[in-house]
C-alpha cells in the first residue's frame, strides 16, 4: 500500500476537487455525494485526530478514500487521499491538490 497523498485546498474549491478526482477514479459523482460531503465536513477540525471526515469514491477502476478536515478559523480544508496506487493517479491527485490550493 502506498502513502496517502495529502495537502490542503481552499474550501471554495472542494466541490471541483471531488468532481475531478471522481472522474479520474471512474466514479459517477452527483449532487447527493456533494450534499453528503458538504454536511460531513461542517463539524471537522484539522487539529483534532478524531475531527476528520472520510468519504469513499468507489470507481470502476479504483477505490479512493478521501479524508477531510477544515482548518480552525480558516478557509482551508486539509485533504488526505488513500488508494491511489498507480503513478498516473498519484500524479493527478497531487496536481489537483496543488492547483486547488493556488486558485
Amino acid at each position: 500500500m502506498t502513502e496517502p497523498i495529502a495537502g490542503w485546498i481552499w474550501c471554495r474549491n472542494l466541490h471541483s476537487f471531488f468532481r475531478l478526482l471522481s472522474h479520474y477514479a471512474g466514479y459517477d459523482f452527483d449532487d447527493t455525494d456533494w450534499e453528503t460531503i458538504e454536511a460531513g465536513v461542517q463539524e471537522t477540525d484539522d487539529e483534532a485526530p478524531d475531527g476528520w471526515y472520510s468519504y469513499p469514491l468507489v470507481g470502476t477502476s479504483v477505490t479512493l478514500s478521501v479524508a477531510l478536515a477544515q482548518a480552525v478559523c480558516g478557509e482551508e480544508v486539509s485533504v488526505s487521499v488513500t488508494g491511489a496506487e498507480t503513478l498516473e493517479l498519484r500524479l493527478r491527485t497531487d496536481t489537483l491538490l496543488s492547483a486547488f490550493a493556488s486558485i
